[in-house]
């Protein structure tokens, strides 16, 4: 091969189909090329690491001699703090704690299941405002609008204010990937800009929630005292921002991944139809074969680690290829074909271990109502290109449009 598997994974011209490029990296379980991160492709090896205290989320255990190119600034360098995703126990587990008091149980078990009324009706709104139904963009009209809006009205932030926080969430997403006609020091102040931007936003919010609080996570994260005391302004900065641009882009990928794969097996487009239930177990069959996280960049080793009888030395940088792992014929059966009756699905799409997605339960709630409703309403639906054009980004994988041609919208 011309190019190193590394820059294979990398390079724009296989996002429509990365899979032939893990396949052939699973050959080599953990595969490293001079200078860069250590690759690991395969199922059980990743779940392992996934779950392993000798693996570090935070960016300042990273050897400085290390040259990973989807390596962030340091967080010293950073207008914003590091999220919790970005932590390591006990601050990670304390920080998480504090967030998940108003998301999930045992303090707030109802929050997601609460707000299918909501999520119907902003669905319902996005299929009226879709105009001319014989050719649209799923993604511009739906797949991002509608977890914009969900995370906007969760978190209490003004849904007209969207325009300005979709320029910082590209910016600061984008940085997941090398692109290799930037530069990198216009790339690095555009990062910061926007982190500073952002920060500077989400500061007037929170002091707006403080002296008036409303029913909304941002005011009750912002006022909230509990067992593990309350949020810095700093701490509660990086985690509405981790809130705001990652409850979205995930399931943006998620949808439109879904839909794009659903027409492209009419069969189970079909079945949903007539089958609403069948969303459940195909959204975590969707999880699998076509994840919006494609690989987890930026984790380091605590300790020297051998896996598959390779040593890793200690502060050496990891990328641990979900999408690859969930495609492991060692793991599942046929792993290349769609299969929503599939009996296993223990998948990597929403990671394991401590750091699993944290909004997981409402990531799930928006893409089973969306594809449902998406498979009732529109009428013979079909994808005007294929494979369509993809977003610049390995880590965070989906079309940067899909559009499709439909006969017209059921009521």
């Amino acid at each position: 091969m011309t190019q190193s598997l590394l820059h294979q994974i990398l390079d724009y011209a296989n996002r429509a189909d990365p899979y032939p490029i893990y396949e052939e990296l699973r050959k080599t379980p953990v595969h490293h090329e001079d200078g860069g991160p250590y690759v690991i492709s395969t199922y059980y090896e990743i779940r392992s690491l996934l779950h392993d205290p000798r693996i570090s989320s935070d960016a300042r255990n990273l050897a400085s001699n290390t040259a990973d190119p989807l390596a962030e600034e340091t967080p010293q360098e950073s207008a914003l703090p590091p999220g919790f995703l970005r932590l390591d126990p006990p601050e990670h587990d304390r920080m998480r704690r504090m967030t998940n008091r108003h998301f999930g149980p045992p303090h707030s078990p109802r929050r997601v299941d609460d707000m299918r009324p909501e999520l119907d009706d902003i669905v319902a709104g996005l299929f009226d405002g879709i105009g001319d139904a014989s050719r649209f963009d799923l993604v511009e009209q739906f797949s991002y609008p509608f977890p914009v809006t969900v995370i906007c009205r969760l978190l209490g932030v003004p849904r007209e204010d969207e325009s300005r926080f979709h320029t910082w969430a590209d910016t600061l997403a984008a940085s997941l990937d090398p692109d290799p006609d930037a530069d990198p020091a216009e790339r690095g102040k555009g990062v910061n800009e926007a982190r500073m931007e952002l920060g500077m936003y989400l500061a007037g919010l929170i002091e707006e929630r403080r002296k008036n609080p409303g029913e909304d996570m941002l005011s009750q994260l912002a006022t909230a005292q509990g067992e593990d005391g309350q949020m810095t302004t700093m701490e509660l900065l990086s985690t509405a921002a981790l809130l705001l641009i990652a409850g979205h882009e995930t399931t943006v990928n998620l949808i439109t991944n879904g839909m794009l794969t659903l027409l492209r097996n009419p069969d189970v487009l079909q079945r949903l139809r007539s089958e609403p239930r069948l969303a459940v177990p195909m959204v975590e069959e969707l999880l699998r074969f076509e994840p919006p996280v494609q690989l987890l960049p930026q984790r380091t080793t605590l300790a020297d680690i051998e896996v598959r009888g390779v040593t890793i030395p200690k502060g050496s940088s990891l990328w641990l290829v979900l999408a690859s792992g969930n495609r492991d014929p060692l793991r599942f059966e046929d792993p290349d074909r769609f299969d929503p009756d599939r009996p296993d699905i223990q998948h990597l799409g929403l990671g394991s271990g401590i750091h699993s997605c944290f909004g997981a339960p409402l990531a799930r709630l928006e893409a089973q109502l969306a594809l449902s409703e998406l498979a009732r309403r529109l009428e013979n639906p079909r994808l005007v290109d294929d494979p369509p054009p993809y977003r610049q980004n390995a880590v965070l994988r989906g079309p940067r449009h899909l559009h499709i041609a439909c006969d017209g919208i059921r009521p």
